[in-house]
């Protein structure tokens, strides 16, 4: 079944950014398990004189709304209500002050608020405005009244240029973003089961340097780990993402100030950073692809090549997911990650071992060598296993949806008392 996206434009420069939202959406078919979408836009009249109905008409596939469909008979039923009850989501990008303070009150003098009032479905907001406009306390007042509504999500603005050359908070977030936001929130319906809580993520691969140029590592280039960070924070928890090889990564970062990044290089310094963070984590994940073995020597001037040894010594390096469980209180949950390669028997059973032997929660075992699920991959499949035998196998599925997948399965599957200690 298609997911039904709503999406609400206000007047404003960030509007055409929306274009590309809804673009994506409507592109969006029945492919590597995702469902596909139909996406309505609204536009209010201020919004029609920045990109026209028929730029979002002919991205979405399907007429754009106006005022003049609102207050103009020609539907069996008013349109605000029909349009109100088929949404599943509703996007309002971006969101002026004036819309703002119209949403915050309750009011409705056109199709877009109508609409808004007419629907129960969770709704995401994307504001843009001048960095003045933004500061004013009574913006603030209604931004701050409405996320207090459970309904009510949001994506605050980002802090740059804007387009009336003023330097501040203001700018809407990127289109990326806000399509991540838009998948986690179809996934989840709103469900909001890790407000309060702290969970601590780590992503990426570590690299360990023979000199300043030279470095073992591996491919890994914490897509998974950060769909992580993102479905969590999204479900309301305060995150932090431990990201290895952190400047390399062109991922879409959480920009809450409720996730945290603190990126890392070597396997040391993740130890170092895990160790610091985790006793104050409620759930840890650590999806991170660390090295195993380091040089035995660093040289802190470039090696010539003529001098390059043709055998390197090796130093094993520490296991940081065994050494986080031997610190681990009983009402921690401590879930860690294995990138394997064989048949789909092999790595399950491998993952089995691993999952006693480091005394960790549960276990999320992934084939490598598969071409959708390797590294650098935007799709993954997985193999979850808890401590108490229960196991299962996702689809095909976005790195997103699998990260949901996992909560979902830690909520479901781990040892009840533990999960309500930490109310997973």
């Amino acid at each position: 079944m298609a997911n039904r996206i709503l999406i609400g434009v206000s007047g404003g420069i960030a509007s055409y950014k929306v274009c590309e939202v809804v673009s994506t959406l409507a592109k969006q078919g029945d492919r590597n398990n995702q469902s596909s979408s139909e996406v309505r836009v609204i536009l209010t009249q201020a919004a029609t004189e920045f990109v026209t109905p028929l730029t979002f008409a002919t991205l979405s596939r399907h007429a754009a709304y106006t005022d003049s469909d609102f207050w103009h008979p020609g539907h069996g039923r008013p349109l605000h209500i029909e349009l109100g009850e088929w949404a599943d989501l509703l996007l309002l990008a971006p969101v002026t002050a004036n819309t703002l303070a119209k949403l915050a009150y309750g009011m409705a003098d056109n199709l877009l608020t109508n609409t808004v009032l007419a629907s129960r479905c969770p709704v995401l907001m994307a504001p843009a405005m001048n960095a003045t406009m933004w500061e004013q306390s009574t913006v603030q007042q209604n931004w701050c009244h409405l996320l207090a509504n459970e309904r009510y999500f949001a994506i605050a603005p980002g802090s740059g240029i804007l387009a009336c050359d003023a330097v501040g908070a203001g700018r809407m977030a990127e289109p990326a973003e806000i399509l991540t936001y838009i998948e986690s929130l179809l996934w989840t319906r709103g469900k909001r089961d890790l407000v309060g809580k702290r969970v601590l993520v780590s992503a990426g691969g570590t690299r360990e340097f023979l000199d300043p140029v030279r470095f073992i590592g591996n491919p890994a280039t914490g897509k998974q780990g950060i769909a992580i960070a993102h479905a969590a924070l999204h479900r309301g928890a305060d995150v932090t993402l431990v990201l290895g090889n952190a400047e390399a990564n062109k991922q879409v970062l959480p920009t809450s100030a409720n996730c945290r990044v603190v990126g890392v290089v070597s396997s040391a310094q993740m130890h170092q950073t895990m160790r610091q963070e985790f006793g104050n984590a409620d759930l840890t994940i650590m999806s991170a692809a660390v090295g195993d073995v380091r040089p035995a020597h660093y040289n802190d001037r470039k090696t010539p090549k003529s001098q390059l040894p043709t055998s390197l010594p090796l130093d094993p390096i520490a296991d940081i997911l065994a050494d986080l469980s031997a610190r681990k209180r009983s009402e921690q949950i401590l879930v860690g990650f294995a990138a394997q390669t064989g048949t789909e028997a092999e790595v399950v059973a491998i993952a089995q071992q691993k999952l006693e032997a480091k005394g960790i929660d549960a276990i999320a075992v992934n084939q490598v060598d598969r071409p959708q699920t390797g590294f650098a991959s935007d799709t993954n499949q997985a193999t979850f296993l808890a401590t108490n035998g229960k196991q299962t196998t996702t689809p095909l599925c976005s790195k997103l949806e699998l990260a949901h997948r996992l909560l979902d399965f830690l909520t479901e599957h781990l040892n009840p008392e533990q999960c309500q200690s930490v109310k997973l």
